[in-house]
């Protein structure tokens, strides 16, 4: 009532204020016009009004206003209301916003979290807070919740386990009092075995009763198993109906939507698992935290149980054997009365036996000693042939000790020869009791050295102190080197002796130890003479001399042999060439002398330079020979004036080739082809020439001629040439070859061949056309007739590339396996880089070639020629 009354005097103070404004507005209108009216002597009229007017049309403006200052006024009263309603609005909202939140902190005081209070006003930082306040203590409240949740499970069962110590009753209460309290339908408890390695079913209970399952599972079989394994919680809620790997244990008459298996684990070690089922709902996160805690407890309770068992087990033993020796306690203590008696009896004979045992303690000791040291291996076999005894020598002499030596070390290590050596001997030995046997054998010691053993057995099966057969033996290895050596020395002394070469042996300081006969003959000095005798002692040829003495310095600084030729007058045989060898000789690792043996090798540097002489001629004559082959061959010049893009690859095994590319232009028709001749070097070189000419001479006789006619015409020329159209003929040489007859005119080819074919690329596709499956020349069938040449006619298209060659490029060995290199690599080379110009492809040839070739002797001659239309 208040707020409408002074909303009606602001209603009415504000009009006032307007009709004040507008009446002072008009006095001004007033005063202007009497102002003007007395300005101009002017009478008052509504004449002389409208005459003003018109003089002065600023009486226009200043009649305005009052209306202008009235709308300002009023419009001004509009917007102080408007300002006014605005501010009470804003205490209104603010008064409901205080009211509100006194309301929602009454509410949060009394504990009511659950109403959905929402902010009207984002800029209210008080509702805001107290909501923030409500959601903290609403998500505390439900944290407490569940903790209490936990806890009061826990002392569920911490009740249950705490009432029983039997297993059995426990599992199935506690799985009772589960099911239960987080409300599912299915429980089962395993319990594990330690000794089976084994999960048992020792509780189940399913749809509010108690179920009798007697199931086990292996660590990893199944659901259960698996859990096990892992050690951790596993959770199902995905279970197809044809999911038959997975095996619940409690698997009733409804398939469940979830399971969940929990393992009982305590300080690292399995004691069982807990498996539950549910048809209704997921296990939320809350029960599988209570369970997961609630794992480790009934864990350590199932620990402890056991343990507990273990120890009623061994005290329940343990008061058995205490009867059992209260028993016997009596009668042990009449045994001890006894035994008293006759220990005084024995303490008296022990001293006595004291005495001996130390007598025969130190004997044994002398005797093992001596046995150790000894110098023979002695072994004792008994009538079965197994080693009964061993003495303690084997480890110094074979590097076995005893005990290895009983386990069959003693056979074990014998050679072939060396066993059946054994054999013969055990054999003989059992046959005769009275007569010792002595072999000898190689043995294998322990580090794997050979080493020579002589062995002498006894039959002493009847002695009783020996009681078997006993065996003697020794190492003679150093007497075998020694015995070697003599009949080595006794040989090179024969031998040595009886050479033709100058042999002589002196020690580091210059001084002779030995000197065949030969010495005479070419030193003039008698091989009695010189022992013992120095360098410097006898008259010698001075370069000899200094060979000696500078031979001595080299072997002595490096340990290596020497070899040099030296040229000396001899006595007897005139000036000689000799080549003398120094060879070092070693005493245990130290140069003790040195062996110098000189050879004569006149008469073979004679024969080595004749030889010499004659290779210098047959060169002369191949190289001259080589000049005319290249002289009458096309060159490369000559070839590409005719044929531009074209290459020949060309690379002869020896100075003069048996393969030739040949070339011939007569008219507008250009010839040219591959010729691979039988053989290579000169014999194939002359074939060269036979081929070259009969060509020359066919092609320039008519120009009609195909390709097939001219190889019909060169294969009865050549068989002419070398009369192999004889009856007695016996030569069966001849050439392959792979002929193009080129009309660039008609741009047309023809092509006929010998084994050789012709490879045509054309558009990306490599073409290959087969030459006749015989040579040219060559013995003649005498029951056969032979067929024409075929004549292969190619139209030639622009960008064609064609590719003939000998059977040296794809024949040659070579690459990493040692393989051919082969017509296929050839094919892959020239597909494979489609786009090459001929020079690419003589390059690419060239070093391919050379790369597979490798280290490789190159076998034959190798001729690649290659054209692009």
């Amino acid at each position: 009532m208040v707020i409408k009354k002074n909303k009606t005097q602001i209603k009415a103070v504000s009009y006032n204020d307007l009709i004040i404004g507008v009446s002072v507005s008009f006095i001004f209108i007033l005063l202007s016009w009497m102002i003007d009216i007395i300005a101009n002597n002017l009478t008052v009229n509504l004449s002389t009004i409208k005459q003003i007017h018109i003089n002065n049309p600023i009486h226009w403006i200043v009649d305005l206003a009052p209306f202008i200052i009235g709308l300002i006024i009023f419009f001004f009263i509009k917007k102080r209301e408007s300002d006014k309603n605005d501010f009470k609005a804003i205490i209104e909202l603010r008064d409901q916003n205080i009211n509100k939140n006194a309301t929602l902190a009454k509410k949060i005081g009394e504990g009511n979290y659950e109403d959905d209070d929402k902010i009207n006003d984002e800029n209210d930082i008080l509702a805001k807070s107290l909501l923030l306040m409500r959601d903290n203590l609403l998500a505390n409240n439900k944290k407490e919740k569940e903790q209490n949740w936990i806890s009061e499970g826990k002392d569920i069962i911490s009740d249950i386990l705490r009432m029983h110590n039997n297993i059995n009753e426990l599992a199935y209460e506690v799985i009772l009092e589960l099911i239960k309290y987080i409300d599912v339908i299915q429980g089962a408890f395993y319990i594990y075995d330690d000794e089976d390695k084994k999960l048992h079913n020792i509780a189940t209970y399913a749809y509010n009763r108690k179920r009798y399952v007697t199931q086990e599972f292996k660590i990893g079989e199944g659901l259960i198993g698996q859990c096990a394994y892992e050690q951790d919680i596993v959770y199902r809620t995905e279970i197809p109906e044809d999911y038959a790997t997975i095996t619940s244990g409690i698997l009733g008459d409804r398939k469940p939507s979830s399971i969940l298996t929990v393992p009982l684990v305590t300080e690292e070690k399995l004691q069982g698992i807990l498996e539950f089922a549910s048809i209704k709902d997921e296990f939320s996160p809350l029960t599988i935290d209570f369970l997961k805690e609630l794992g480790e407890i009934i864990a350590r309770t199932l620990y402890n149980l056991r343990m507990n068992q273990t120890t009623e087990k061994l005290l329940l033993e343990s008061q058995q054997m205490t009867e059992e020796l209260k028993a016997n306690e009596e009668q042990l203590r009449q045994n001890a009365e006894e035994m008293r008696a006759t220990q005084e009896e024995l303490e008296i004979s022990n001293k006595n036996l004291e005495t001996q045992i130390t007598e025969v303690e130190n004997a044994q000791k002398r005797l093992h000693s001596l046995l150790e040291n000894a110098s023979e291996v002695i072994s004792i076999y008994d009538s079965e042939i197994k080693l009964k005894y061993q003495s303690p020598s084997v480890s110094q002499i074979l590097g076995y000790t005893p005990e290895e030596m009983m386990r069959g070390k003693d056979m074990d290590r014998l050679t072939a020869k060396g066993e059946a050596a054994m054999k013969e001997m055990f054999e003989k030995l059992l046959e005769d009791s009275f007569t010792p046997i002595t072999i000898q054998y190689t043995y294998i010691k322990k580090n794997g050295k050979k080493i020579h053993i002589e062995t002498t057995g006894r039959n002493l099966l009847n002695d009783q102190a020996i009681s078997g057969i006993i065996l003697n033996s020794q190492d003679i290895t150093e007497r075998k080197r020694a015995e070697k050596e003599e009949r080595m020395k006794s040989k090179m002394q024969s031998l040595s002796e009886n050479s033709l070469d100058l042999i002589l042996r002196m020690n580091t300081k210059g001084q002779f130890f030995y000197a065949n006969p030969m010495i005479d003959d070419f030193l003039g000095i008698k091989s009695g003479d010189i022992i013992n005798a120095r360098i410097d002692d006898l008259e010698i040829e001075p370069l000899l001399v200094d060979f000696f003495k500078d031979s001595i310095k080299s072997i002595r600084r490096t340990n290596q042999k020497l070899n040099e030729e030296l040229t000396i007058p001899t006595a007897n045989k005139g000036i000689r060439i000799m080549s003398f060898n120094a060879i070092p000789e070693f005493n245990e690792n130290e140069l003790e002398t040195i062996l110098f043996v000189g050879h004569d090798i006149t008469e073979a540097k004679k024969i080595e330079l004749e030889i010499k002489d004659k290779n210098k001629k047959i060169n002369e004559s191949i190289n001259y020979a080589q000049r005319i082959q290249t002289s009458i061959l096309p060159s490369n010049t000559i070839i590409q004036e005719y044929l531009p893009k074209s290459f020949i690859f060309y690379k002869p095994r020896d100075v003069v080739s048996g393969d030739f590319p040949w070339f011939f232009k007569k008219e507008d028709i250009i010839y040219i082809s591959a010729v691979d001749c039988t053989g290579h070097g000169v014999p194939g070189a002359l074939l060269s020439f036979i081929g070259y000419f009969q060509l020359n001479n066919i092609v320039d006789h008519d120009v009609n001629y195909t390709a097939g006619q001219i190889l019909d015409k060169l294969h009865f020329g050549v068989r002419t040439t070398l009369k192999q159209d004889r009856i007695d003929a016996d030569a069966r040489d001849g050439m392959d070859i792979a002929l193009c007859r080129i009309d660039p005119k008609n741009k047309q080819l023809q092509y006929a061949g010998a084994h050789r074919p012709l490879f045509l690329l054309r558009n990306e596709e490599l073409l290959e056309y087969k030459g006749n499956r015989k040579a040219i020349g060559g013995i003649p069938h005498r029951k056969k007739a032979e067929k024409d040449f075929i004549n292969h006619t190619i139209d030639i298209k622009k960008g064609d590339k064609i590719f003939i060659f000998s059977d040296g490029l794809p024949d040659q060995v070579g690459g990493p396996e040692g393989r051919k290199y082969s017509p296929q690599r050839i094919r892959d080379n020239i597909t494979m880089n489609n786009g090459f110009t001929m020079e690419q492809y003589s390059n690419l040839f060239s070093s391919d070639f050379t790369k597979w070739k490798g280290s490789t002797k190159q076998i034959d001659d190798v001729l690649l020629i290659g054209i692009e239309f």
